[in-house]
């Protein structure tokens, strides 16, 4: 698989493997984020001018505490005004756009990729992304846990510690952890890899 190909099966919501040009590009954000998470409280400009360099579009008076954890950088655009809590991690093999104003709290996670529930499938090595999107203003409290494919909508506030799976609305408070006790790993989990999406409908 080329790094063209995988793009392309991400952007369709497909399976995706890692490339060597994809794996080469996180070598080299690592060495930028290394730079970043050791640099001194006093250095401030180098950090803000190793945002711009690790991410794909940063606006004005954005704030990024160490550490920082990413995987690609260059899918991640932040807009102005953006402050961003220590400990951040970004799972970002796909898309993330964090809007202006936004606030993190300590320790949160952003994931747009996740792995086949079937064991035999997930051991193949296949991977999804879906995109994740922060509106304006929004605050995701210290600890919050943001899945694959999901919008937060403008102005909304995110509980700390909660567990984000579905789509909030603007203006919303959401708190809590949806993880529990559901159901068993069944046969159904060989037919699909996310939600609605089959293992069969890959080209």
């Amino acid at each position: 698989m080329t790094e063209q190909e995988r793009q392309v099966k991400i952007a369709k919501g497909y399976l995706w493997e890692d490339t060597e040009e994809y794996l080469a590009g996180q070598a080299r954000v690592k060495d930028l984020m290394y730079e970043f998470n050791t640099s001194k409280p006093s250095e401030v400009e180098k950090r803000n001018e190793l945002v711009r360099q690790m991410f794909g579009s940063v606006g004005e008076n954005v704030w990024v505490n160490q550490p920082l954890t990413l995987a690609v950088g260059s899918t991640v655009t932040i807009g102005e005004g953006t402050y961003i809590n220590s400990g951040l991690v970004l799972i970002d093999d796909y898309t993330i756009t964090i809007g202006k104003g936004v606030l993190f709290g300590t320790g949160v996670t952003l994931c747009t990729t996740g792995h086949p529930i079937d064991p035999e499938k997930r051991a193949e090595g296949g991977m999804y992304s879906f995109p994740i999107t922060i509106g304006d203003g929004a605050w995701i409290g210290a600890g919050a846990i943001v899945l694959p494919g999901v919008t937060i909508g403008k102005y909304a506030v995110i509980g700390a510690g909660s567990v984000v799976t579905k789509d909030i609305p603007d203006y919303t408070v959401a708190v809590g952890n949806p993880c529990r006790a559901l159901r068993k790993i069944d046969e159904r989990d060989k037919e699909y890899y996310w939600k609605d999406r089959r293992f069969d409908e890959q080209e």
